[in-house]
């Protein structure tokens, strides 16, 4: 019986938390959805109206009243590279599990070839590997546990070649994957699915831009128009019956400059937690963020951020944790267009 052991453990737990009052209904589930999806948005820049709607697919999952025979849900995030997609999902990882490796993710981008479709669901019978029944999807990761879902991630889904996209089918419906060997099955039947797309993001881009000129500058773009662009984009990628296994298409949108420093400092707290496994803090001043934040580059989103974080600050961080060493706390600002950092003294007091 799966998650037997776990079960069993589950209920002990449940037992001895009866007479406190958690203010949730008890289920197989622990988390709570609430706190999962605040932090979500403390994490994820300007994506509310996405972000709650993967807040509500966790409450259907924390109340375990999802469907037994299909995934516990199957989201579609799409948009524009940098917006946040893949993050979403790694940070829900870490939310649920601690850990936010802890999702099997398949890059699709690597699977652009029809061949490639038995390295993702296992060898035909007859061909070298059929009997191991080798796959690029992780079980463990897959199943999750009894009181926490599993995460799968299929990454830049459009980049995959048609086969591929079809072997996928029955994974979306069913929630269950029986190796072409038939010697294997992964179920999927406990287990949160995203997929994320660019499909649409040039068009929707060159609409937007539209509303930046001319007498369009006093108006607003259409929140309709810009779903049909994007669903006119999935249509003729995808057949009817795969969108049709999807549950949430959600819609990520451009990120502008005025979220520039919000998404800076994201970056720099990846940074501080890094810098925290060396027993090392950094402050940062003003116009250092400022320098960082020049000229932002809203078609390469977060990722255009973290490069200057990687290409700029850290290499002035890794040269002052190296040339002190026993030094704990750093401060990073500009002199002459470059960014310095410096060790704080130790009395060194605000």
């Amino acid at each position: 019986m799966p998650f037997a052991n776990e079960r069993l453990a589950a209920n002990k737990e449940l037992l001895a938390q009866r007479p406190v009052k958690t203010g949730l209904r008890q289920t197989r589930f622990t988390f709570d959805p609430d706190q999962v999806l605040q932090q979500l948005q403390n994490r994820i820049v300007g994506q509310q109206a996405a972000l709650q709607s993967i807040g509500n697919l966790l409450q259907v999952v924390r109340a375990d009243i999802s469907p037994d025979n299909r995934p516990l849900g199957v989201c579609l995030l799409m948009g524009p590279t940098g917006v946040g997609k893949t993050e979403t999902v790694r940070v829900l990882a870490e939310l649920l599990h601690g850990n936010s490796d802890a999702l099997c993710r398949i890059d699709m981008n690597t699977l652009s070839q029809e061949h490639y479709a038995s390295a993702l669901t296992g060898a035909p019978p007859g061909y070298v590997g059929s009997k191991e029944g080798h796959t690029l999807f992780d079980a463990d990761k897959i199943r999750g546990s009894y009181s926490k879902p599993g995460i799968v991630l299929f990454d830049e889904l459009e980049k995959a070649s048609t086969e591929v996209i079809r072997s996928l089918l029955n994974v979306l419906d069913s929630g269950l994957l029986t190796l072409p060997a038939g010697n294997k099955t992964i179920d999927f039947r406990n287990s949160l699915i995203f997929l994320t797309s660019n499909l649409g993001a040039a068009e929707l881009a060159q609409y937007q831009g539209r509303f930046q000129r001319g007498w369009r500058a006093l108006m607003q773009p259409s929140q309709k128009a810009e779903s049909r662009i994007l669903e006119a984009a999935l249509s003729k990628r995808f057949d009817p019956e795969f969108i049709n296994r999807i549950d949430h298409i959600l819609h990520y949108q451009r990120l502008p400059a005025g979220e520039a420093e919000q998404l800076l400092d994201l970056e720099l707290n990846k940074l501080r937690r890094r810098l925290a496994g060396q027993q090392a803090s950094l402050s940062i001043s003003g116009a250092a963020k400022d320098h960082l934040c020049r000229d932002y580059d809203q078609r390469y989103g977060a990722r255009d951020l973290a490069r200057r974080v990687r290409q700029e600050l850290a290499p002035a961080v890794a040269t002052a944790l190296l040339a002190e060493p026993d030094a704990t706390a750093f401060y990073a600002e500009l002199q002459s267009g470059r960014i310095q950092v410096q060790v704080v003294p130790a009395d060194y007091v605000k």
